[in-house]
């Protein structure tokens, strides 16, 4: 007899535990679960990290620093390897192109384009960052990048006061804010 006629006979699975059915089983009586407490009820759950009610650790623990995890400007990532394969010669690249032909999943996150790859097409790209491999190869095709970052939002409806009207005028002419000199009055 061979080990694969004795495997055939005993079938795939071994059979189940049958817990609680009685002491004869060797899983009756407390059913595994110990004695008494709310751990052997049906129904317990524990909350995540919940240490028995001593203080956690958390809390124990004191808060230091400052982390800017949370305000980090993610990029939807592109190569120019990507751009070879999948752009017609002359085209004009923006994230809102890219999102149509499926290189990135929307035109929500800024775009960044990586030098990844070789390009040898004229592209006209606008994106918010490039890398500067990536600038250098476009350019180098006979291509144009554009860097366009992000614009700040503001809500339509604003009041505008002396600061804001300033920053607009500053936007619309692609100056810098100039602050208005101190007179002895103010």
């Amino acid at each position: 007899m061979m080990i694969h006629d004795i495997t055939e006979k005993v079938g795939k699975k071994p059979a189940r535990k049958r817990i609680g059915r009685g002491e004869a089983s060797g899983q009756g009586g407390t059913a595994g679960r110990g004695h008494k407490g709310a751990k052997s009820r049906a129904g317990y759950s524990r909350r995540p990290a919940f240490e028995g009610g001593q203080m956690p650790i958390t809390r124990r623990l004191p808060k230091r620093g400052f982390s800017n995890f949370n305000f980090r400007t993610e990029y939807h990532i592109v190569n120019l390897r990507d751009l070879e394969a999948r752009v017609d010669d002359g085209a004009t690249v923006d994230a809102t192109s890219l999102s149509k032909l499926g290189l990135i999943r929307n035109d929500r996150q800024p775009l960044k384009v990586l030098g990844d790859g070789e390009i040898t097409k004229k592209l006209i790209i606008t994106a918010a960052k490039f890398s500067k491999a990536a600038k250098e190869k476009i350019e180098k095709a006979g291509g144009t990048a554009t860097e366009a970052g992000p614009t700040k939002w503001i809500r339509a409806n604003a009041p505008v006061g002396k600061k804001r009207q300033r920053r607009l005028d500053a936007q619309k002419s692609g100056g810098a804010v100039v602050a208005p000199a101190k007179t002895e009055e103010s």
